[in-house]
């Protein structure tokens, strides 16, 4: 049996602390992603934005940021939501006022939506994952 190493596990000095989305209506955005997470603002809202958390502390903070700038047209970022049932999921984010961009197709594990104000976003299909990992 060979010897047991000691790993030196070095807290992390970097981390994603906020996820940022500009946005052209940020009353209507901030009523989106508050409802879609179930996030709290940090603090008050601003006029040119507000910082949503995660009340379990367990996820990163999503940003919104006021822009006049609309999501291009190739999105080079997005946010994967995963879910153990998605296809709830995916029909509460549209009564919320997502739009479906790409449905689910066989073979594929992820249905693509779009905010209010155009970012892309999917839904993963994760029925069998505990938070964030395999049961």
């Amino acid at each position: 049996m060979p010897a047991k190493q000691h790993v030196s596990v070095e807290k992390p000095s970097v981390w994603v602390g906020s996820i940022v989305l500009d946005c052209t209506d940020l009353e209507k955005m901030t009523a989106f992603w508050r409802a879609a997470l179930h996030y709290v603002p940090r603090e008050p809202a601003t006029k040119d934005g507000v910082v949503l958390k995660d009340p379990q502390g367990v996820g990163p903070n999503l940003s919104l940021n006021l822009s006049s700038e609309g999501p291009s047209d190739e999105y080079r970022l997005h946010l994967d939501l995963y879910s153990l049932a998605p296809g709830k999921e995916v029909q509460r984010l549209l009564r919320l006022g997502a739009t479906l961009v790409k449905p689910a197709e066989d073979g594929l594990d992820f249905v693509t939506l779009a905010d209010p104000d155009g970012n892309l976003f999917d839904v993963i299909d994760k029925k069998g994952w505990a938070f964030g990992q395999r049961a």
